[in-house]
């Protein structure tokens, strides 16, 4: 005679395997949850090292420039003068090396140059990534809060992160013109002409007081108790000889 599984032992092997699905779905999650923090953890490190990469690569334009002789450019033509200053007999570093962009995991960078590549304004990242640091930059990196890509953060000598204008006041292509441009830069189609500056307003002349008259120079004053000094005496009479009597 064959024995019949019982209905209860039936339910058991059904609740055991449900929850064995449920705990393996909550594994995968969890592990798929660990994963994206790891992701997140590693890609907010490389960001912060790119920042002070970037930052290596502004303080050497920034020595680069400020060794430049009087009325020599003041911007590299290329990155390897970063390294090896030609302008020096000896050897003279501005950098250590070319760093390798920690987000690319390459040593290839963006440059912005000055007019027709001839000389190294700013330095960027060539990811198009959105960076996950959005505020609360330090004071050395100027303008890079809410920017939508990577390579948005460009590094330059005369303040990091600042907007590079082109040379001759000229704007460059693609950015709208100011509707009051600066001084030496051509106005905007159809911008209304600027009005003159105006001119600072003279101060009147103060009217000088009348002179007052002079007082004149006070008397000494005479003591009340102040004794008369006294007569001097009279002077003896001289003697009178009595006369001579006449010899006839």
């Amino acid at each position: 005679m064959v024995a019949r599984p019982s209905p209860a032992g039936s339910r058991e092997a059904g609740f055991t395997y449900v929850g064995l699905v449920f705990f393996v779905a909550i594994l995968g999650l969890v592990g798929a949850a660990t994963l994206k923090v790891d992701s997140l953890l590693r890609r907010a490190a490389a960001e912060q090292d790119l920042l002070e990469i970037g930052a290596e690569f502004s303080e050497a334009l920034r020595s680069y420039a400020a060794a430049t002789p009087r009325g020599y450019p003041t911007a590299p033509p290329t990155l390897q003068d970063l390294l090896k200053d030609p302008r020096f007999p000896g050897t003279r570093r501005h950098l250590r090396k070319i760093f390798v962009d920690p987000v690319t995991g390459k040593d290839e960078w963006g440059i912005v140059y000055q007019g027709d590549k001839i000389g190294v304004l700013a330095v960027y990242s060539l990811s198009r990534a959105q960076p996950l640091k959005v505020a609360n930059f330090d004071a050395r990196f100027l303008n890079f809060e809410n920017k939508e890509h990577l390579s948005e953060w460009k590094f330059t000598a005369t303040g990091q992160g600042v907007s590079v204008t082109a040379p001759n006041n000229v704007t460059p292509p693609g950015t709208p013109a100011p509707l009051f441009p600066a001084p030496g830069m051509a106005p905007a189609p159809g911008a209304p002409p600027a009005a003159p500056p105006e001119q600072p307003a003279q101060p009147e002349p103060e009217a000088e007081p009348p002179a007052e008259p002079e007082e004149p120079p006070a008397q000494p004053e005479q003591s009340e108790e102040a004794e008369p000094e006294p007569n001097p005496p009279p002077a003896d009479p001289a003697p009178v000889e009595p006369p001579q009597p006449v010899e006839r």
